[in-house]
């Protein structure tokens, strides 16, 4: 049971942080006048600058990987359990 709470909170934090951070790039992707790519991965990863061009890149990929990894953690904590007690 232990296990399953743990894996639980892992699943929900990596959920919230890589949602948010969706959220905010979505809500900063009408403001983009240059970009690279898709507008909203630019708007989480950023790209190279290029000389004095302002950047408009939110610059959150670590944390939104980490979201990420959190997210797949938990999910296999408890996809494990789930299989292993039935």
């Amino acid at each position: 049971m232990k296990k399953v709470i743990i894996g639980g909170i892992l699943l929900f934090t990596g959920s919230l942080i890589s949602l948010a951070i969706i959220l905010a790039a979505a809500l900063s992707v009408p403001s983009l006048t240059a970009w690279s790519g898709s507008k909203l991965w630019y708007a989480i990863f950023g790209a190279k600058q290029y000389g004095n061009e302002v950047v408009q890149s939110l610059f959150l990929g670590f944390p939104f990987i980490v979201g990420v990894i959190l997210f797949v953690i938990g999910l296999i904590v408890l996809v494990r359990e789930y299989f292993i007690n039935n």
